[in-house]
């Protein structure tokens, strides 16, 4: 069975920096991306990686802070987040694509998702 593991949540002072990990089983998975959702806001993408990793797509809000990467050979994606802000408190969701292997800001264009893990960013 498919799916997607997502790990490294917690609380950090503004400032301060976590990892996020999301590893996949079960199947091939090509682009992947996180997604978040604050408290009382819609789903917000943030960033997406292609298959080869030799691509990437930030939000603006977080150029310069976060830094996406992956290991094909772990079946793991990674979301270093620096210099948090109290604003990037949300669930953040792994998201995977089995179809497209470019990055993508759409939704739509991932069909596996993680659980969610939350990141708590104090003032």
């Amino acid at each position: 069975q498919a799916q997607l593991v997502e790990s490294g949540g917690g609380l950090v002072q503004a400032g301060g920096s976590l990892r996020l990990s999301c590893a996949a089983s079960g199947r091939t998975f090509y682009a992947m991306g996180w997604f978040r959702r604050a408290p009382g806001k819609e789903r917000e993408f943030v960033v997406a990686i292609s298959r080869s990793g030799g691509s990437s797509d930030y939000v603006e809000s977080v150029k310069g802070r976060f830094l996406i990467y992956r290991d094909n050979a772990k079946n793991t994606v990674y979301l270093q987040m620096n210099s948090l802000k109290p604003e990037d408190t949300a669930v953040y969701y792994c998201a995977a694509s089995t179809k497209y292997h470019g990055t993508s800001r759409w939704y739509g264009s991932y069909d596996y998702w993680g659980q969610g893990t939350q990141v708590t960013v104090s003032s």
